[in-house]
């Protein structure tokens, strides 16, 4: 992490975005962690992290792979305005890339802002913008009073309407305790971990790279005149054995030298080189942050699930469907009164494929309840009734 500590130290921060300030331990008994800025955790965690890479990749490709229905009242619609905006919200993106980038952005920054493009009362297209770039102008009674997206050195103000607080931004955040505008990433809260894993791998990296193992000492003994070696000779014999016999290349050639040299080995055991439970450790750690299960990061040797399937039911169970009806709720809030009265966005949970012993289960349940019509049971499953289904077939007529 050399490169933004470097940074933080001898440049003052700039950032179009005013999410959240920099914090930097600098004392001398302080470990030095990851400031809370998007595009520096975005970098050491989502880009240099393979177990955060993985969980957002996780939750937001299973979010990008559910399709979503429109109903009128009861009735699901087949077409309709809104569904051809959703099927390509802009010539850039599909519904299944637009929403997976929108639950990317809102796991590494807490927040996310879709601009409609309106040149009527209907939006023709819809945006993605990225979280580092807008800032939330205060307003009162905890709406704001616009939205400032900067790019390029330029700022444009989007405004909101002081009465309803409707705009054609949509911000969506998660909670956050310590701020009223801007919601809290779940990176911050694994940062921590982040920079413990990213130290670990890279230590393990410099280890390789150095023959796996830390350097020993040369000890030379002082000759009969009581000389030993100058600072000159002895920058160069460092010189020449780092050349010659340092790194990957040139693991295991035989060492040769001149002189009365002894050598102190100063290596450590397998034992003590062995990082890697304390990098499952911190991968774990991350994982349950992102409410992903450990096994399914590639973390071995956790038994808390008993296979895969079960592992991708929990993670579909107990965090892609919270976030889907996150995300459901805010467009039905925001989007869908643009389009008319009486409609209700909704994604289709029978096809999802981990949720299939979940419909099973169900299915099996209602089948087996003598109590219920045909039609009731149809009806519970949401099927159309059918002629003479209203009557319990298990009684005498």
């Amino acid at each position: 992490m050399k490169n933004w500590i470097h940074h933080l130290l001898h440049a003052s921060e700039k950032k179009a975005s005013a999410t959240a300030p920099l914090l930097l331990s600098t004392g001398s008994h302080q470990p030095v962690w990851t400031p809370r800025q998007y595009d520096t955790l975005a970098e050491e965690g989502y880009q240099k992290n393979i177990v955060v890479y993985r969980c957002v990749s996780l939750i937001a490709r299973g979010v990008g792979s559910v399709p979503w229905k429109l109903y009128r009242g009861d009735t699901c619609l087949e077409t309709h305005p809104l569904l051809n905006l959703l099927h390509a919200p802009n010539p850039g993106q599909s519904l299944g890339r637009f929403m997976e980038a929108l639950t990317s952005y809102l796991l590494l920054s807490g927040n996310v802002y879709i601009e409609a493009v309106m040149p009527e009362e209907e939006p023709l297209e819809l945006y993605l913008l990225r979280p580092d770039r807008v800032r939330v102008v205060p307003g009162r009674g905890g709406v704001p009073e616009a939205f400032l997206y900067t790019l390029g050195g330029k700022a444009l103000t989007i405004p909101v309407d002081p009465l309803n607080g409707k705009s054609r931004i949509l911000h969506i955040k998660t909670f956050n305790p310590l701020h009223d505008w801007y919601g809290m990433s779940p990176i911050e809260a694994a940062a921590h971990s982040i920079d413990q894993h990213n130290a670990v791998a890279g230590h393990n990296l410099a280890l390789l790279q150095n023959g796996a193992r830390p350097s020993g000492a040369f000890i030379m003994k002082p000759d009969s005149n009581g000389n030993i070696l100058s600072e000159v000779q002895r920058s160069t014999l460092r010189q020449d054995l780092k050349d010659i016999y340092e790194g990957q290349r040139n693991a295991g050639r035989i060492m040769i030298l001149e002189g009365d040299f002894d050598w102190k080995e100063m290596g450590m055991s397998p034992k003590d080189l062995d990082f890697i439970e304390g990098k499952y450790l911190s991968a774990r750690e991350i994982a349950q942050v992102y409410g992903v299960p450990p096994m399914l990061v590639g973390v071995p040797g956790d038994a808390t699930f008993s296979n895969y399937k079960e592992a991708r039911y929990h993670l579909w169970e107990d965090t892609i469907l919270p976030h889907l009806e996150m995300i459901k709720g805010e467009l039905n809030k925001w989007l869908l009164p643009l389009f008319g009265e009486n409609l209700f966005l909704d994604f289709d949970l029978d096809s999802i494929p981990a949720l299939a012993p979940k419909r099973e289960a169900l299915w099996g349940k209602i089948e087996k309840a003598s109590f219920l019509t045909l039609n009731e049971k149809r009806a519970t499953l949401g099927y159309e009734p059918v002629p003479d289904g209203d009557r319990l077939h298990n009684l005498i007529p």
